[in-house]
């Protein structure tokens, strides 16, 4: 089944972020707690953490995209793959 995986809200105001960084490379099997990118705000960056398990199957975001809007989907894990 595939999980989409959404821009957090990392802060009270935040209304876009970039994807500074994609740590996981598609074809990759992560486990729920593992750093799969890196999320740049106006004031840091924050490591984000998968949030189920499975196979990295599609990045919709490329690292420095940005304005991307919180709760957009930056890609997909699949835990059939």
């Amino acid at each position: 089944m595939r999980t989409p995986i959404e821009m957090p809200k990392l802060g009270y105001d935040m209304e876009t972020g970039k994807v500074a960084a994609w740590i996981a490379k598609v074809g990759d099997s992560v486990s729920r707690g593992d750093v799969i990118a890196e999320i740049e705000t106006e004031k840091s960056t924050v490591e984000m953490e998968a949030s189920a398990s499975g196979t990295l199957v599609e990045i919709v975001h490329e690292a420095g995209d940005d304005d991307i809007a919180v709760g957009a989907v930056i890609g997909y894990l699949d835990d059939e793959a």
